[in-house]
């Protein structure tokens, strides 16, 4: 019976952390859409101005894929409209062909900028509305 419990209390937790989880992405890609941006092209534009602070510096695509939560198919397809809507750039590592390095436009900084705060006020209003989940 006492396993019967735990194991209930975690599955209880787990979909409380799922919930809060669905909460917060549906939150960060309301407040983000009147922007052109949803949850997972603010977190590349978030890694890129945390990985490469200083205009021009680059990131490799690597060092992304290993933090968003997108398959490598699905990356490369938001870096590629990222890049076309003029937000970043990529290029070809010229010591290692297969690597890419990306880093953010004059344009993405600025609308990084813009919406940090946005996004931000998403997470207090979901994670601190979710009370603990310890």
């Amino acid at each position: 019976m006492a396993v019967e419990t735990a194991g209930a209390r975690l599955e209880e937790r787990w979909r409380d952390i799922l919930s809060l989880h669905a909460r917060t992405l549906c939150e960060i890609d309301r407040v983000l859409h009147p922007y052109g941006l949803g949850a997972s092209d603010f977190e590349v534009l978030d890694i890129l101005a945390a990985e490469a602070p200083a205009h021009g510096e680059l990131c490799r695509v690597h060092n992304i894929a290993g933090r968003v939560h997108l398959s490598q198919s699905a990356l490369s397809r938001l870096l590629g409209r990222l890049e076309k809507e003029g937000l970043l750039v990529r290029s070809v590592c010229e010591e290692d062909r297969r690597g890419v390095w990306v880093a953010l436009t004059e344009k993405g900084r600025a609308l990084y900028t813009q919406v940090l705060p946005l996004q931000r006020e998403a997470l207090a209003r979901t994670l601190n509305a979710g009370a603990p989940l310890v």
